[in-house]
């Protein structure tokens, strides 16, 4: 019997087609030119209204420098949509369920979906384009299409969080298709191989892995793939181009400033960073997703599990980054502790939470073996954010949302909040500036 090699029919391969956006207009017909992005608002609005749970939908644009604040935001997200390979972009929600991380992806750079209106919960954001606010994330330097969603009466909770989240996600892949005929403004590639044929290109390599804990924790904290919740299943090894090209998205309601929005899976800065040294530093054997569940038995399970995971890929380090705060560090540290009880290093990347004059414990749980750890920033830092001259969405919000208060709203129109409240301040993939430094 002849064996055939097929270890290169198995190297994925993944190309982004990055597009720069300067601006977003709204017009009579949408398209993309000279890094121009024109949308019309009734096309678009037609195609978010075939979801019957929509009663009505508007859009407002923010640009970077305005003295522009949006308020509520549920999910960040990056325009993108597939010109080739399998499977589209958002599997399970835009694209049917069909593995996704080959071919060529159309992203659309320094432009963002941000969705608001009506939303269902108090643990939404802000982002403020311009000021002391916009120096806590990204965002503010983004050109920013905002979804203004209003669902019919009488709707749950539940249906009318898939509703926004849905919304949002259509209107990313909409903006992004528009692009397709276009030359793209530069070309980023990734390749990555099965486990088979790594080890044998890199026997030398230290083999790392990177573990992915996503809040699953119901009430709204969840995290789907493939558009399926990661609640009840068990820590599972995925390919790190099936997340950029957008297996996993956000529906989390969580603290803003520390829940992974959509754009960060999309663009998560340590898989990234991995893939980058992938094959010259080190081997990049994958992402082990891992659920942060809100019961002690559960988060033993994932735990363990995760780590069963790690001894049978052979791997000799890894980086946990976490999702959320609070019983979540219990995950982290757990994961931590059966790691190095394997004799499998680890690195950690948190936020704290550790009060206002930074003096408090900033983890809610530890463990003696996390001695490598990363944080992105204290959550209760405090800020009194300037007055804005347009606000998009509800500024009322800001009295109820994370981080906000009854009098964070101030007569001369200041807020008064902390940083948890700024979407993605403190996300403990990265993907902002905060983080520790050495002295």
């Amino acid at each position: 019997m002849e064996l055939i090699d097929k270890t290169k029919e198995e190297t994925m391969k993944l190309t982004l087609n990055k597009f720069h956006v300067k601006d977003i207009r709204f017009a009579e017909q949408s398209s993309f030119a000279n890094g121009i992005l024109y949308i019309d608002k009734k096309d678009l609005a037609a195609y978010l209204m075939e979801d019957s749970n929509i009663q009505s939908v508007d859009f407002d644009i923010a640009r970077p420098g305005e003295s522009v604040r949006i308020v509520p935001i549920k999910d960040v997200i990056q325009p993108r949509y597939k010109k080739s390979g399998s499977g589209q972009i958002f599997p399970g929600y835009v694209g049917d369920v069909e593995t996704v991380g080959n071919g060529e992806t159309n992203v659309l750079e320094e432009c963002c979906v941000a969705t608001s209106g009506k939303i269902v919960a108090f643990q939404e954001g802000i982002i403020d384009m311009c000021g002391l606010g916009a120096e806590f994330n990204s965002f503010s330097k983004m050109n920013i299409l905002v979804p203004l969603i209003q669902p019919i009466d009488g709707i749950d909770k539940h249906t009318h969080e898939a509703t926004v989240r849905i919304a949002g996600l259509k209107t990313a892949a909409y903006m992004a298709k528009l692009s397709l005929a276009l030359a793209p403004d530069e070309v980023e590639t990734f390749e990555h191989e099965s486990i088979l044929e790594m080890g044998a290109k890199y026997p030398d390599l230290p083999k790392v892995v990177y573990v992915d804990m996503v809040q699953c924790q119901g009430l709204m904290h969840d995290t789907y793939i493939y558009g399926l919740n990661v609640k009840g299943i068990l820590s599972t090894l995925i390919g790190p181009l099936e997340v950029l090209d957008g297996a996993i998205v956000s529906g989390n309601c969580a603290a803003p400033g520390h829940k992974n929005a959509t754009i960060h899976h999309e663009n998560n800065p340590i898989i990234m960073d991995l893939l980058r040294r992938h094959g010259k530093e080190l081997c990049f054997v994958g992402v082990l997703l891992s659920n942060e569940s809100a019961m002690l038995k559960e988060k033993m399970r994932a735990a363990y599990y995760t780590s069963n995971l790690s001894a049978l890929l052979g791997v000799d380090g890894m980086i946990i980054s976490e999702e959320g705060g609070g019983n979540p560090e219990t995950d982290l540290m757990l994961n931590c502790r059966f790691h190095e009880q394997r004799g499998i290093k680890t690195v950690l990347v948190t936020d704290e939470y550790c009060g206002r004059d930074g003096a408090s414990q900033g983890l809610a749980d530890v463990t003696p073996e996390a001695d490598a750890v990363i944080t992105n920033g204290n959550g209760n830092q405090f800020v009194v954010l300037p007055k804005m001259d347009r606000v998009i969405g509800d500024i009322e919000t800001a009295r109820v949302i994370t981080g906000g208060n009854a009098n964070s709203i101030g007569a001369d129109g200041t807020l008064s909040v902390e940083i948890a409240a700024i979407m993605g301040s403190c996300c403990e993939m990265g993907y902002e500036r905060m983080t520790t430094r050495l002295r």
